[in-house]
């Protein structure tokens, strides 16, 4: 799967998701996170990097996997999500060493757009004027 700033999508909606698939997904989340935090990547694009899983969305037969990820402060975005997808099987075997599932799921990367939708309204909160009481 080929990543560009035009794939960044909102996170699927959480209501249509089963019990099964919330808590399956959250228990990756917390491996993967614990994976990326001690910092064993080769990767250069990840090597060093703080990255944020936020969420694991896992689809209904628990075969698939997508992590919304952000590196710290945003930057170099599409190269973090590459050398994610590189260390894609490293990962996925890592986190099936913490997660015991019958089939460890595919993981694919993609970009958590609500960093920055937050960022853009809380300036735009910012930005307005205070109100001007009149006399």
């Amino acid at each position: 799967m080929r990543l560009s700033k035009s794939s960044a999508r909102s996170k699927p909606d959480r209501v249509g998701a089963s019990p099964r698939q919330l808590k399956v997904g959250e228990e990756i989340r917390h491996a993967l996170a614990a994976v990326l935090s001690h910092g064993d990547l080769r990767d250069p694009a990840l090597h060093g990097r703080s990255i944020t899983v936020s969420e694991v969305a896992i689809s209904p037969d628990l075969k698939h996997a997508t992590a919304y990820v952000m590196p710290l402060g945003g930057a170099d975005l599409e190269a973090v999500l590459k050398g994610l997808e590189r260390a894609g099987p490293f990962l996925r075997r890592e986190v099936s060493r913490n997660v015991r599932l019958r089939y460890m799921p595919d993981l694919t990367f993609e970009p958590d757009v609500g960093f920055a939708r937050a960022e853009r309204i809380d300036r735009l909160l910012h930005d307005i004027p205070p109100p001007t009481h009149g006399s």
